[in-house]
């Protein structure tokens, strides 16, 4: 027997060693991927101003790096700096080395790859068209696979602990786990139809309700959940306080995973969505408001005592502002779910200033303080320069009071100029393009606010890799515990909530995952099963095989980044933009929409009564030189369109998969669509002929025009609505 064992026995303590080699590759990774997606966030918010600031090329314009932009904040800045925070800190809180250092790599370099997909299918405009969960079936496939190596490790982890007691952020953690994952398969069933593309499983009010029943939720579960985890635990330990309130943390807990999960309907008020389903997430959203900011409390009352620590300490200083930004996107949120409030704000720039509160402040600062607590430790050295990170701070905090406050100022500003009137009832800014060009100065300072933010973490770059230099990198650190005890017997005074729930991990992950899957339960299966939700129209068509390739161009491109398809029942927005028959959207015109385009920000104006507006001719020069036709438009050409050619060869694919999605093509139409689609093309090149234009009749632009002459043609006013 070696003279360790020997120890070990006689003391009672194991001894083991916390892997800080993951730990360190992950915090370089948030680093670097933070660096690249707050600098083409950068690039999208010049292109607001400029917007020949995509240099011309089709991989750079708006509606294909905004994706590229939120994918990399959320998914591989905040996504590595999650794993970084669970894998540092469940060691610590578990006593114990991580399960597989073989999973922790597979994760590791399995997340990056993923990451680098994103980056390079984006821009290349392979996308399914969904916000926050762009990434084509390949991808998605990828990440719940690596997904799930890391709930593997992290619960295999958690069941080998030699500490009994479940701390609060292992139940955080064991709650995003869960929920993301079936945030994820849910949302991403989908038809493939080659290896890049692929079509919604879902369509038109049913796939807004599941989109934003993720989307919303991956906020909460993904940035929101995680990082409430590494708050409880980050906050005491540089404080060295002990956290505010356990009770108050279990009440936190429970209820924001339960009310957390119903409140997605908040983003679609006044849309199509059956009523009942936009009460219940007004509902929940306001009830949330309580656990959120029973969180905010513990975390900021955990301070109480060491305000001198707070001023002298930058990292602490991220925290206070970082949990403080939380609690204000956490009153807002609620707040803009009230109908009242929400018929101002929906389609502006003010959800914009709320989103970029919660990331910039509460993500990032926190992730900041993270960063700056854990590098010296890694390396063994102090941090090279408490003065530069006090400026990293300052020059932080300017950037998201320069980001907001002008972001607000322009989303009130469109939302008043929509809804004006003169005494003659007519509207006082009847061109969209109006509300465009008065807020460009806001969005000069949003630009603005991003150079500083990004110089900011510049300088956190530079001061991290000066101390990491100073130090070198402790792989491993050796700690000692006791085993866990088999036989415990807790006492009747122990806690009920301890021996329920955090002895018991197993029961913890299958209780969360009951209670979160509780509320998408009730909200999204009577949207499949009761036909009245989504009232047909029989008027209703399919989209013919030209428009189809039309509509997969204009998902291509991004362009429900910029334009809803959603007539709200507004009088100003009927006016606007179905002045003839006053016609708001309703749910039966989606059905055949794989995925749905309703967009969730207005910078051009809402395209569904677009059909047959314009000539062909104008769609034509709108999209070779918007100024063209919109003298001050921010949106920039495409000229590829006239070039490329649209999809012949996957054609009868594409109508075969729509069949299996259940649109009524008639059996065997995809040995006639490329005929059709090719007489529909001619026509509208032989049109815009007449009007001097030559054009060939395969290429994009003349799929797109079809497209856009379609919509909110099959719907008027007079006609009838039956609830088969």
């Amino acid at each position: 027997m070696s003279e360790n064992n020997e120890q070990e026995l006689s003391t009672g303590q194991d001894t083991f060693y916390y892997d800080n080699t993951t730990v360190r590759n992950f915090l370089i990774a948030a680093t670097v991927f933070g660096v690249v997606g707050m600098t083409v966030g950068l690039l999208v918010a010049l292109q607001f101003v400029w917007p020949e600031a995509n240099f011309g090329l089709q991989y750079t314009t708006f509606g294909r790096v905004r994706p590229l932009h939120t994918n990399a904040v959320i998914f591989a800045f905040v996504g590595n700096g999650i794993f970084a925070g669970v894998y540092y800190s469940l060691q610590r809180l578990c006593k114990t080395r991580m399960f597989s250092d073989t999973l922790s790599k597979i994760h590791f370099w399995g997340w990056q790859i993923i990451i680098l997909a994103a980056a390079i299918t984006l821009p290349l405009g392979l996308t399914s068209g969904k916000e926050y969960a762009e990434l084509e079936w390949p991808i998605d496939i990828a990440i719940a696979l690596i997904w799930v190596v890391f709930g593997l490790n992290m619960f295999m982890t958690i069941i080998k602990r030699r500490e009994r007691h479940l701390y609060v952020a292992i139940w955080f953690y064991i709650a995003t786990f869960v929920t993301v994952a079936m945030l994820h398969i849910v949302n991403s069933i989908e038809l493939p139809i080659d290896f890049m593309k692929s079509y919604s499983w879902y369509a038109g009010v049913q796939d807004a309700l599941v989109q934003w029943w993720y989307g919303h939720n991956a906020v909460a579960f993904f940035l929101t959940t995680p990082y409430l985890g590494l708050m409880y635990y980050f906050i005491p330990k540089i404080s060295g306080r002990p956290i505010y309130s356990y009770r108050l943390s279990i009440v936190h807990f429970w209820a924001l995973i339960f009310i957390y999960i119903w409140a997605g309907p908040h983003h679609l008020l006044y849309n199509a969505l059956p009523d009942w389903a936009q009460s219940l997430g007004v509902v929940f959203s306001v009830m949330l408001i309580a656990p959120s900011w029973g969180g905010m409390l513990n975390g900021l009352l955990t301070l109480r005592g060491a305000w001198d620590r707070v001023r002298e300490s930058a990292t602490l200083k991220f925290m206070v502002v970082a949990v403080t930004c939380y609690g204000m996107s956490t009153f807002e949120g609620p707040m803009m779910s009230l109908k009242s409030v929400n018929a101002i704000a929906h389609f502006t720039d003010w959800v914009v200033a709320h989103v970029h509160v919660g990331a910039l402040g509460w993500n990032g600062f926190l992730t900041f303080a993270m960063l700056y607590y854990l590098i010296p430790k890694l390396y063994g050295t102090k941090l090279h320069s408490q003065k530069l990170a006090n400026a990293h701070f300052w020059i932080g905090t300017l950037g998201i009071i320069f980001y907001a406050l002008p972001m607000y100022w322009a989303g009130f500003t469109q939302s008043l100029m929509w809804k004006q009137f003169n005494p003659d009832g007519t509207l006082v800014y009847s061109n969209f393009l109006e509300t465009v060009t008065q807020i460009i100065p806001m969005y000069a300072l949003r630009a603005f606010s991003g150079v500083l933010y990004l110089a900011g973490v510049f300088i956190m770059v530079y001061n991290l890799i000066k101390t990491a230099k100073a130090g070198s990198l402790i792989r491993e650190v050796k700690a000692e515990a006791a085993p866990l005890e088999k036989d415990y017997k807790p006492a009747e005074s122990e806690h009920w909530h301890r021996k329920i729930f955090e002895w018991k991990p197993v029961r913890m992950l299958v209780f969360s995952l009951v209670l979160v899957a509780i509320g998408g339960a009730i909200e999204i299966i009577p949207t499949f099963l009761v036909k009245s939700n989504v009232p047909t129209i029989s008027s209703v068509k399919p989209y013919t095989p030209l428009e189809l390739n039309g509509r997969d161009i204009y998902v291509r491109e991004g362009c429900y980044t910029c334009h809803s398809q959603m007539i709200r029942p507004f009088r100003s927005e009927v006016m606007r933009y179905d002045p003839n028959d006053l016609e708001y959207s309703k749910a039966g015109e989606y059905v055949y929409d794989h995925p749905f385009q309703w967009g969730s920000k207005r910078t051009g104006p809402d395209l569904h009564r677009i059909g047959g507006k314009y000539p062909d001719s104008w769609h034509f020069y709108h999209m070779l030189e918007p100024e063209s036709m919109s003298p001050g438009s921010i949106m920039p050409p495409y000229p590829w369109l006239f070039e490329q050619t649209w999809d012949k060869d996957r054609l009868p694919a594409k109508i075969r998969a729509m069949q299996t999605l259940g649109v009524p093509y008639a059996e065997g139409y995809d040995n006639q669509a490329l005929s059709d689609a090719e007489s529909q093309a001619k026509g509208i090149s032989d049109g815009l002929a007449t009007e001097g234009l030559r054009v060939n009749p395969d290429t994009e632009i003349v799929a797109l025009i079809a497209y856009l002459q379609r919509l909110g043609t099959d719907i008027k006013k007079s006609e009838e609505i039956s609830n088969k």
